[in-house]
């Protein structure tokens, strides 16, 4: 699996769950539940992961919407 964001933004992540459905490509939010460990306050980022095959068209459409920036390096 390839990571592509990195972050404790949970409005970003819904956004990005949202646009990765939508384009028939499934993905984890790895370390959602270690917000159980900093008290729930989000000091802890969640990582989105893609399978290897389908990074590639996740960066596109991630670039499309206008939060590349947000993306990790390849």
């Amino acid at each position: 699996m390839k990571e592509l964001i990195r972050t404790n933004d949970t409005v970003l992540i819904s956004f990005v769950e949202s646009l990765l459905r939508d384009a028939g490509i499934g993905c984890l939010v790895a370390d959602q539940n270690m917000s159980v460990l900093d008290g729930s306050i989000g000091i802890l980022p969640r990582r989105i992961m893609v399978a290897d095959h389908e990074a590639d068209e996740a960066r596109q459409i991630l670039a499309d919407a206008g939060i590349a920036d947000e993306m990790r390096d390849r």
